[in-house]
């Protein structure tokens, strides 16, 4: 299994990314974000944390006009898998790959610490490795994580079982407790949480390892 983790300026969890990945079996390449193309065999795309172009603009917005991002878009277009955490959830947003935006945290303050987390839903190959309902716990790390989007979206997530993940403890003000969410071919995960920093028995936790495993377990050639 190939995965590409995309670096832009501003990343600082592209690394941590390539390891977890790499710790599940996949085989990593580290794309920049001024290639125009992915590898041609790749089968997910992962958009690591950090601030992208210093969050400048808004969150995410500049890199989502990287050339990589056409390709990125073209790859979810084809049925390619895609994983964005924390600053590339914003990306995924962006580029309309996920609906929605992220908000400045309701407290206007940036929050780093371990947040607890409901798992909602274990149909797709990003979650399926838990037990609907399962609580976890990853570190969240940003400013700008309030999930935002009208009722009528929010209503469809809900319905069409789209939630990947919700806070215990809102630590945001994010609409709907939602941490993570799903594309409609769900091949397209979006979360604030780092699973990446949760996934190795240093780290004193490995719940986001499973997620890391099930992925790449079920993209493996048979």
């Amino acid at each position: 299994m190939h995965a590409a983790v995309i670096v832009f300026p501003g990343s600082n969890c592209d690394r941590d990314l390539r390891v977890a990945f790499e710790d599940a079996g996949a085989r990593v390449s580290m794309v920049w974000h001024k290639d125009t193309d992915l590898p041609a065999d790749v089968d997910v795309v992962g958009i690591p944390g950090g601030f992208s172009f210093g969050d400048y603009l808004r969150c995410g917005a500049i890199a989502a006009n990287s050339p990589i991002c056409q390709a990125v878009v073209a790859h979810a277009g084809r049925g390619g898998y895609v994983l964005g955490i924390c600053n590339g959830f914003q990306v995924l947003t962006e580029t309309g790959l996920l609906p929605g935006v992220l908000l400045r945290n309701a407290g206007l303050k940036y929050v780093c610490k371990p947040a607890r987390l409901t798992v909602e839903t274990t149909d797709s190959v990003f979650t399926r490795g838990y037990e609907a309902g399962a609580e976890v716990t990853f570190p969240i790390a940003h400013h700008d994580g309030n999930y935002f989007a009208d009722e009528a979206t929010l209503d469809r997530l809900d319905a069409e079982d789209r939630v990947a993940f919700r806070y215990c403890d809102n630590p945001n003000g994010a609409a709907r407790d939602i941490a993570g969410i799903l594309s409609e071919n769900r091949r397209v995960l979006g979360m604030m949480p780092h699973p990446e920093r949760m996934a190795d028995p240093i780290h004193g936790n490995t719940e986001g390892r499973v997620l890391f495993d099930t992925l790449v377990s079920a993209l493996q050639p048979a």
